[in-house]
């Protein structure tokens, strides 16, 4: 037998938010655009979501007034990159952003537990492309925080781009995002 060769389409993020629109996919559908691929993202446990809400809840605190602390919200990051990570910190009210969606968070936070790998590396140089220079995994398996910061070229990650500086911080450690630094969150308040 011969072999076949799979061809692939990829997405723009005007198509993407077109399907949207015309109600091909539902609210709620675990779908992401990343990269040009739709990602179907993995169901969530109850810790997963816990971990998701004690980040939401440390990081409004930190914030506090004249921020959004969006939970799995869109991210308009580039032409082919509309992904929802589980936290993002932007500028503003969500009033700011009615008629779009945000495109430069000053921090996103992914929960990992079984898509450690994803996170890390493929959503990971991603967001590195896109030059957000906060980004952090609460990484549920260790039970750490991963601080990636300083994206910079890499032709070998994923999206040709990787963070530079990598810190793993445990349970008892804190941390000041780059955009409040005179904050300090302590990394037992972002972990169920």
């Amino acid at each position: 037998m011969g072999s076949v060769k799979v061809k692939t389409r990829r997405w723009k993020r005007v198509e993407y938010d077109r399907l949207i629109e015309t109600g091909f996919f539902r609210p709620g559908d675990p779908v992401e655009l990343i990269g040009g691929q739709l990602i179907v993202a993995e169901p969530q446990g109850s810790g997963h979501f816990a971990a998701i809400q004690a980040v939401e809840e440390a990081l409004r605190a930190a914030f506090g007034v004249g921020w959004q602390v969006r939970g799995q919200g869109p991210v308009a990051l580039d032409e082919e990159s509309e992904p929802e990570p589980d936290v993002a910190v932007v500028p503003g009210g969500f009033r700011d952003y009615v008629a779009a969606h945000p495109s430069r968070p000053v921090l996103v936070v992914e929960v990992s537990d079984s898509s450690l790998n994803l996170d890390r590396h493929h959503k990971g140089s991603l967001y590195a492309r896109a030059g957000l220079v906060d980004y952090w995994i609460v990484n549920l398996v260790d039970r750490v925080l991963e601080v990636y910061r300083n994206p910079c070229p890499d032709p070998t990650a994923s999206f040709g781009w990787r963070y530079q500086s990598v810190e793993v911080l445990e349970r008892g450690a804190s941390v000041s995002p780059l955009a409040l630094p005179g904050a300090n969150i302590r990394v037992a308040d972002l972990l169920p």
